[in-house]
């Protein structure tokens, strides 16, 4: 008996002290803090900055008839993660074949010495944020502006922000992502906390709701035991050790360290008018469909509550995650009138990735030797399942491997479109939407249009060179989540498709979605551009807000379009501006190709930087522009005529392209004047937007699947470009800028007046 105590009581123990430990490792006690680093203290030379503005005058001088506007055209991004954001930090983790740390200070500096950037912003999700992480951002950011010199004329001006990141569990209850961005950093202008977005209460993404607890992360860090594990496990504890903020209570009177969160956008709105400060709101992803629920509309939004027309007054066209410019009508799911949902049947440039599921199911069936009426009812069933499933819908299919879905879910004839297309929340449709029943007046959404990079590697501004997939795209990003959290049990194929139960697969978010399949729709992202008065940080900030900015895929083309005064005295306007006419307006519109690039990195970036920054920061190459433009190969007008009626057929309002301009083959920019006689004929309200298209180059993920095609123009293959994949997957595209769109308003011209009767 005494044996058989000492026996239990010594198991006991060990038992005690395992407990421990996995208390210790879980607790994140063995793991170090990441900061937000520091900044190195070389400006650019004023003399860099100088010839850069010299060089863009002289190339506007050469246009025939050059642009009117002499303001400059800054070039910045608006949308940067650094570990700070919880994504980011797995993908920077050793662990998962990351570099380590990539903090705010590397933000600063990959914008000034890398992509030799004018302006630029930080956008960490406001999720992760706690008040020591907060704190550091602000002061990281200070210390970058304060680099930059004489703050009328600086090198560089660095805006704080943070991310509203939002995901529904339906198409009523889904928002999207939203980037907030500060105009000052005084103290008297930063909100205490950012505010976060709160998942909805019906959310049944385990991956929220399921989060690992000490002793899982315990075992989590005995499974891959190393520093940049512990270091994560600390980070998570940190994020979800967080309270959050009591409701009902306002901003200024919440305790300093909780999370300040929201459901809706009136929610971030009404937040952001508590505080009072010059902010401005910035959607973005709107038809990626990674986390996007099927049949997602920005209807929903087109209302007071939901939008705020001086606060939200740009939308991101385009970025490292793809193109959500583009509406096209077909349906990723149809609703009957019931509500009920159904699989729509493919068309020639669509294939319904519900129908897909269907056939792939009908293929193992047939295979398996089974009658086709059987295998036809099993088709139906996964169409069926596919659609309960929603974005999980992919794990309805057991085993499907990623080729096997072909290019469906995907629109065909976009440029580079964003994974699994979501069309009703396209920006085309967005700017077609207008409600003439809005008691206030035609409620719209009056955005300008820029483009951003959606970063997480603390890299702003990557598209300057097509180059390094794995660093300067966000292929990465879903196989860093698996190798973290781990990866779905594994499964045989099997004939016949079954229910997702989201119970069973908790806690793994990028396990869950399609994030193989999705890393060949990563590009290295685009640019927002301004026309501005000068370089402080006042004037771009003008800038945005009178939203005369546009948006490129990544090259620094230079793009003007203008609305032209009338013979009847009207003015003239910007893009981004307004116009009344009650006759055909008149538009100009000018582009010039960006700077081929040299190898390697500019002298002054090398003196900045020592060498083995220069390698860990910028992969040894920098923005490094030639003397040689690309050319313009043709400039396309795009007409939008925003409702008049809610029951009008979006499809109908849109004109894309309305006209396409064929530049000379010799010259690398050229200039139009156009106009639109139509406005008569319609007799209403119409806006118009430019996009400079340049010559075929090659880009980083520019064939995104990779498909093989039959004779009749079907995807019969596709080669993904995986993360395992050698090479950085270049094929040829067409880069391109998209103007802020012009609004012309129509005025009916003044009755003639009647000539008085002749005296009798």
């Amino acid at each position: 008996m005494r044996i058989a105590g000492r026996l239990l009581l010594g198991l006991l123990v060990l038992a005690g002290l395992c407990v421990g430990l996995l208390f210790a490792l879980g607790s994140g006690m063995l793991g170090t803090r990441w900061d937000a680093g520091t900044v190195n203290q070389t400006a650019m030379p004023a003399g860099v900055v100088a010839e850069r503005a010299s060089r863009q005058q002289q190339s506007r001088a050469s246009l025939d008839p050059a642009p009117g506007s002499s303001k400059q055209i800054l070039f910045g991004d608006l949308h940067v993660h650094s570990t700070f954001s919880t994504d980011a930090f797995m993908m920077a983790l050793p662990s998962t074949g990351g570099q380590g740390a990539r903090p705010v200070a590397d933000a600063c500096d990959f914008a000034r010495y890398c992509a030799d950037l004018d302006f630029w912003s930080i956008n960490d999700h406001a999720l992760a944020l706690n008040p020591r992480t907060w704190r550091q951002t602000i002061d990281s950011i200070r210390e970058c502006n304060e680099v930059a010199g004489d703050p009328s004329n600086p090198d560089l001006v660095a805006f704080l922000g943070w991310e509203w990141t939002q995901f529904g569990t339906t198409p009523d209850n889904h928002y999207g992502h939203k980037n907030v961005i500060l105009r000052d950093l005084g103290d008297d202008a930063i909100p205490l906390r950012p505010i976060a977005a709160r998942p909805p209460a019906d959310a049944w993404d385990r991956s929220v709701e399921a989060v690992p607890g000490v002793l899982e992360l315990g075992l989590l860090a005995l499974y891959r035991p190393s520093s940049s594990t512990f270091d994560f496990i600390r980070y998570f504890r940190d994020m979800i050790e967080l309270e959050d903020c009591p409701d009902g209570v306002a901003v200024r009177d919440l305790p300093l360290d909780c999370r300040e969160s929201t459901l809706t956008p009136r929610g971030l709105f009404t937040k952001l008018d508590d505080w009072g400060f010059e902010s401005m709101v910035i959607p973005h992803g709107t038809t990626w469909g990674f986390y996007t629920p099927h049949g997602s509309a920005w209807d929903k939004q087109l209302d007071r509550e939901m939008h705020d027309p001086e606060r939200q007054t740009l939308i991101e066209v385009f970025s490292g995650h793809g193109n959500s410019e583009e509406f096209r009508d077909w349906l990723e799911i149809g609703f009957e009138r019931n509500g009920e949902t159904y699989c729509p049947e493919p068309r020639d440039d669509y294939l319904p990735s519900c129908w897909r599921a269907g056939e792939i199911v009908r293929e193992r069936c047939s295979a398996a030797g089974i009658d086709e009426a059987e295998c036809e009812a099993r088709a139906v069933e996964a169409r069926r399942l596919y659609l309960e499933g929603d974005v999980f819908g992919h794990l309805t299919v057991p085993a499907a491997e990623p080729a096997e879905w072909l290019d469906s879910g995907q629109c065909r004839d976009c440029f580079q479109p964003a994974f699994n297309y979501r069309p009703k929340s396209s920006v085309q449709y967005i700017m077609a939407l207008r409600d003439p029943k809005d008691p206030q007046g035609s409620l719209s959404f009056d955005f300008g249009f820029i483009a951003s990079s959606d970063n997480h590697t603390a890299r702003p501004g990557t598209g300057y060179k097509e180059y390094a997939r794995l660093q300067m795209t966000e292929a990465r990003l879903g196989i860093a989540g698996t190798q973290m959290f781990g990866d779905l049990p594994p499964e045989e194929s099997a004939p016949r498709a079954r229910a997702f139960e989201p119970e069973l697969v908790g806690g793994k978010f990028f396990s869950l979605r399609e994030s193989e399949r999705g890393s060949s729709f990563f590009l290295t992202g685009g640019l927002a551009a301004v026309h501005a008065e000068g370089r402080s940080r006042e004037q771009i900030w003008d800038a945005l807000e009178r939203r005369e900015v546009y948006g490129t895929s990544g090259p620094r083309i230079l793009l003007w379009f203008d609305l032209l005064p009338d013979d009847a005295g009207n003015p003239g306007a910007p893009m981004g501006g307004k116009g009344t006419r009650s006759e055909a307006p008149r538009f100009r519109v000018s582009a010039l190709g960006s700077f081929e690039q040299e190898p390697g990195c500019p002298q002054y970036s090398l003196d900045a930087l020592s060498p083995a920054r220069t390698e860990r920061l910028c992969e040894n190459e920098c923005y490094n522009p030639s003397d040689r433009r690309r050319r313009i190969s043709r400039i396309e007008l795009v007409r939008i005529a925003p409702q008049i009626d809610r029951r009008e057929r979006v499809a109908n309002l849109i004109d894309d392209p309305w006209q396409v301009l064929e530049c000379p083959p010799d010259t690398e920019g050229c200039s139009f004047e156009v106009e639109d006689p139509d406005l008569l004929v319609h007799q209403r309200d119409i806006l118009y937007y430019a996009r400079a298209i340049e010559e075929p180059s090659q880009a980083v993920n520019a064939d995104l699947l990779r498909c093989t095609y039959d004779d009749d123009g079907n995807c019969i293959a596709v080669d993904p470009c995986y993360v395992t994949t050698e090479g950085d997957c270049l094929a040829e595209t067409e880069e391109r800028a998209w103007s802020s769109p012009i609004l012309v308003r129509w005025q009916a011209p003044p009755a003639p007046v009647a000539a008085p009767e002749p005296a009798p």
